[in-house]
C-alpha cells in the first residue's frame, strides 16, 4: 500500500517562500505521476501543479504560474513544490497525490485521476 507523507507547511508572511515535500513509500517499481492539490476553507480542492514520471512535462494552475515550481527526485521517491512570493490567497491545506501511469510523459490535473493521497499539510500566509 502506497503512503504519501507531506512536510514543509507552516505559517508565513506574504512574499516569502516555502518548499513542500512529499515522500512516497510502499510503491512498486511502476512509473508514478504525481501532483499537488490544495483546498482552502469553503472551496473545492484544486490542482496547483502536476508532474510526469519523467519530470519533463509539467502542469501549473494559472494562479500559481511563475511563482510555484514542481519537481521530483525519483531516486528518493519524493516530489517537491517550491512556492515563492506567497500570497494570502495561497492559504490552504496542500495535498500530495500520486497514480501509477504507463506513460512516462503524462501528467494528471484532475482529482479523480489520482489513486493515492497524502494527509495534507497546512500552509497559512498572513498579509
Amino acid at each position: 500500500q502506497v503512503q504519501l507523507v507531506e512536510s514543509g507547511g507552516g505559517l508565513v508572511q506574504a512574499g516569502v517562500s516555502l518548499r513542500l515535500s512529499c515522500a512516497a513509500s510502499g510503491r512498486s517499481a511502476s512509473m508514478y505521476a504525481m501532483g499537488w492539490f490544495r483546498q482552502a476553507p469553503g472551496k473545492e480542492r484544486e490542482c496547483v501543479a502536476a508532474i510526469s514520471w519523467s519530470g519533463g512535462r509539467l502542469y501549473y494552475a494559472d494562479s500559481v504560474k511563475g511563482r510555484f515550481t514542481i519537481s521530483r527526485d525519483n531516486a528518493k521517491n519524493t516530489v517537491y513544490l517550491q512556492m515563492n512570493s506567497l500570497k494570502p490567497e495561497d492559504t490552504a491545506v496542500y495535498y500530495c497525490a500520486g497514480v501509477v501511469t504507463y506513460y512516462r510523459g503524462d501528467y494528471y490535473s484532475r482529482e479523480r485521476e489520482y489513486d493515492d493521497w497524502g494527509q495534507g499539510t497546512q500552509v497559512t500566509v498572513s498579509s
